[in-house]
Formats: C-alpha cells, sequence, structure tokens
C-alpha cells in the first residue's frame, strides 16, 4: 500500500534529513509501519521558527511539495488565489498517485485536500481532524467548511473522519478517537506527592496569547499573595515570552515563576510526574495532548471549557474547569489546596481513565482502519 500524508505541517531540510513538529512525527511512525511505502503532500520551511522538531527516521517515497500561505491580508488573499491553483495541480496529482489518503485538518492545506479528495471518491481515505469538532463553537468559515464537505455522505465517499470526542450531529463518516502519548509499558505506580512540600504548577504549551499562559502566571500569583506555596513551571516558548518575563519582573515573582522553554520529552515527562497540577486556560484546542498526558502521571488538569476538555474530565471529577472568572477560578483552587484527600482521590480517577488510552491501542485502531 502506497499512503499518502496530506498536511499543512511543514517539513524542514537540514544535513540532508528531514525533519517535523515531534509529536507529529512520533505519530507518522505509526502510520508508516503499515504502509509499504508512504508520500507526502505539505510545504517546507527553511528553519524551525520556534518549533519543537524531531527527525524523520523512516524513508519518504516522494514529498509532493506544497506552497505555504495565509489569509490574514487582502495582498495574502490576492496571492492565495495562485498559490491555490498549484497547490490543487500538486495535490491531485498527489492523490492520483496514492492507495490510501490521510488528510489532516484543519487547515487551509486541509480546506483544499477536501476539495480534491472528491474526485478520488473510490480510494480509501482517513481525515484526522486535529481541532475542536464541537459545532456550537465559534470558528473560522475555512473550518466549517471543510468539516461540512468532509462529513456529508452524499459528497465524500470511502472516508473515515476521526475526531475528538462525541458530539451531536455527527454523521456516519465520523469516527470518536484520541492521540496517545504513553506505552502499557509505561503504567508506573504514581508517585507519592503530598501538599507538604511546595505544591507545583505546570503550564505546557505555547507562550502565545491564544494559549493564556499570562492568566495561569496571575492565577499563581493569587495564590502565593494569599500565603500558599506554590510554584509554576512554564514549558514551552512562544511571543508571549518576552511580555510574561517582564510581568514576573515587575511583580517580582521570580522566586515561584520559572521559565523552562522547549525541553525534551523526557524532561516534561518527570516534570508531569512531580507536579500536582497542570495550568491550559487555552482558548482553542482539539484533542488537549498535555492534559491527556499530565492526568497519565497523576498530575491533575485545570483547564479551560474548550473542545472534549469537559468530557475528559468527567466535567469535574477528574480536574478543574476554568471559568476565565479571576476569582472564581482563584477559590476553586484554594478549595483544592485546603482538601488533600479531594486531591489525592481525584488524581487517581485521572491517571486511571488516561490510562486507557496507550500507544498499543492506538497503533491496533490505526492498522485497523488502515486495513479496513
Amino acid at each position: 500500500m502506497q499512503l499518502l500524508v496530506v498536511s499543512s505541517a511543514p517539513f524542514i531540510y537540514k544535513k540532508n534529513a528531514v525533519f517535523a513538529y515531534s509529536p507529529y512525527v512520533d505519530e507518522l511512525g505509526l502510520w508508516q509501519k503499515n504502509a509499504d511505502q508512504i508520500m507526502f503532500c505539505c510545504p517546507t520551511w527553511k528553519s524551525e521558527n520556534g518549533l519543537l522538531v524531531s527527525k524523520i527516521e523512516f524513508d519518504i517515497k516522494t514529498h509532493f511539495r506544497l506552497i505555504d500561505f495565509n489569509l490574514n491580508t487582502f495582498l495574502n488573499v490576492v496571492k492565495a488565489i495562485g498559490f491555490c491553483c498549484y497547490n490543487f495541480f500538486v495535490l491531485f496529482k498527489a492523490m492520483f498517485q496514492a492507495d490510501h489518503l490521510h488528510i489532516r485538518c484543519p487547515g487551509n492545506i486541509g480546506l483544499l485536500a477536501s476539495f480534491v479528495q472528491l474526485f478520488f471518491p473510490f480510494k480509501p481515505k482517513t481525515v484526522k481532524y486535529a481541532g475542536n469538532w464541537d459545532p456550537k463553537s465559534n470558528q473560522p468559515w475555512s473550518y466549517r467548511m471543510q468539516k461540512w464537505i468532509l462529513s456529508n455522505t452524499l459528497l465524500s465517499h470511502n472516508i473515515q473522519i476521526l475526531v475528538y470526542g462525541e458530539w451531536d450531529r455527527m454523521t456516519k463518516n465520523c469516527k470518536p478517537f484520541f492521540t496517545a502519548s504513553y506505552k502499557e509499558s509505561d503504567k508506573v505506580a504514581l508517585e507519592k506527592i503530598s501538599f507538604n512540600q511546595t505544591v507545583q504548577f505546570l503550564f505546557v504549551g505555547m507562550l502565545v496569547s491564544g494559549k493564556n499562559p499570562m492568566y495561569a502566571i496571575q492565577l499563581i500569583e493569587s495564590l502565593y499573595q494569599k500565603g500558599f506555596n506554590v510554584t509554576l513551571s512554564l514549558y514551552g516558548e512562544g511571543n508571549q515570552r518576552a511580555v510574561l518575563e517582564q510581568y514576573v519582573e515587575e511583580k517580582k515573582l521570580g522566586s515561584i515563576i520559572f521559565f523552562k522553554g522547549n525541553q525534551e520529552k523526557e524532561v516534561v515527562r518527570l516534570a508531569y510526574q512531580n507536579a500536582h497540577f497542570l495550568i491550559l486556560p487555552s482558548e482553542s484546542e482539539g484533542w488537549p495532548k498535555v492534559v491527556a498526558e499530565a492526568m497519565f502521571w497523576g498530575c491533575i488538569p485545570i483547564a479551560s471549557k474548550v473542545s472534549c476538555v469537559p468530557y475528559m474530565l468527567d466535567f469535574g471529577k477528574r480536574g478543574c474547569i476554568l471559568t476565565f472568572e479571576h476569582q472564581k477560578d482563584t477559590d476553586k483552587l484554594i478549595s483544592f489546596l485546603e482538601n488533600e484527600n479531594d486531591f489525592q482521590s481525584m488524581r487517581n480517577l485521572a491517571s486511571a481513565w488516561s490510562r486507557n488510552y496507550t500507544i498499543d491501542v492506538f497503533e491496533n485502531q490505526i492498522k485497523t482502519l488502515l486495513l479496513s
């Protein structure tokens, strides 16, 4: 089988090797295992641009190179017309040569691929929709368009759309799915932690406005001002880092707020194991991987009500759902810190749920999708 992966995730060529976004590379390895040959249709970048990347270790038969574009200005919209024509031709050529089409959405390239796949109704297809499938969420028109095309059973044939969570009005094309980070063999006993030591909070993700790292810092600041022995470590990089560091300096929070930058998986894993809570006040998520990872190690998520987060947290039984009302959220955290028995019970529930979704289970589901 020749598997074609269509994605907006870029390749970066360095020293005769191919690099891509690290979590993406890990998952691609599982798809590649179940194909004879793998081809890619995606853009290239000249540098990482702050992206955490890993080397692709398996062989790539062909890379059909697409032109990356966005629609954020009128000039870019004009340019995009020509780019779309070129990308349409490249996508058609790539899909024609493949036996199975695997399209990664959402995004501009995902939208274009949603149209091109209509010309191949008899070829088997899977779509990994990594965004928020919630039909009630406020999303760009391009996201809504590709969701409508892909899930429309009259237009799209031989297709399985992998979505995070279960939602109303899902068509038979849609299949609830998940992403895993750890193996069955990683299921070791949780580290024993208590509130007798410093209560450690984590933020794991890009330091950008959409992830709201400032809100995480301000919550910890409030707890600290009320006399709680707390720290916050932020793992990740982004264009907000300088602003955040300036705030920490001005507020004299350098003794409790720490910027760790991008780190290897093992470093973040150790942080999960030793921390009490993860804070993710994000405005938009598909599958919030860091939430599932934290839960695996008994690190209780404090997360915003986006995508399938409420389902993952069992609507507050396996974690805390943020309201974005600062005082209310601060009071919620204080109630946690004043009741350690509830904390220990909740971390066990969180870990038990997350450990149902391992790489081993994930790989078996991928094999079923490709061979069915």
